[in-house]
């Protein structure tokens, strides 16, 4: 059995710290993808408030097919380029969205979600997939809330094997 601690009085920034470290505890020792991706989707969902979605889509030709997540039932393709997951994915680069009704595109899988961070999955140069994760509150995410998540994909990347494929 896996026990998370979370010290209260931390700052944000350390408690990001000392839950990066537990992540790679919990990851040591498996490369398997598609677990790790599992577990990393549960250990979000389980440590980080307010979310009401926390999972993975992964990149197959110019779309994003949908992956572990821990949530209501998710939009299964996204094409590059829609949506916030799909400008991370086009853009490689992490979507910090105060307000995704102000987002032009906005894929509304649930109709509860308010804010959102998208941060790319990228290993060796190759986009791998991107790890989304919702809000019911507007503003939920902040640079320090980047950061940290930024730092657990890091983690998952590094913990795991990322030669594994889709079946064709």
């Amino acid at each position: 059995m896996f026990t998370i601690e979370v010290n209260t009085t931390s700052s944000l920034q350390e408690t990001y710290q000392e839950l990066n470290a537990q992540l790679a505890a919990l990851l040591s020792g498996e490369r398997d993808f598609i677990c790790n991706a599992a577990q990393f989707s549960a250990f979000v969902m389980q440590t980080v408030p307010d979310l009401n979605w926390s999972g993975f889509y992964f990149a197959r030709d110019e779309e994003l097919v949908l992956g572990p997540y821990m949530g209501k039932v998710a939009c299964t393709r996204i094409p590059f380029g829609r949506g916030v997951c799909g400008e991370a994915a086009k853009t490689q680069e992490t979507q910090r969205i105060e307000d995704v009704h102000a987002f032009d595109g906005h894929i509304a899988c649930d109709a509860a979600s308010a804010s959102e961070l998208v941060v790319p999955v990228i290993s060796q140069g190759k986009l791998i997939g991107v790890f989304d994760m919702d809000s019911p509150k507007v503003g939920r995410f902040t640079e320090v809330d980047q950061a940290g998540i930024e730092s657990f994909v890091a983690t998952f990347v590094s913990a795991t094997d990322m030669n594994w494929s889709f079946a064709v």
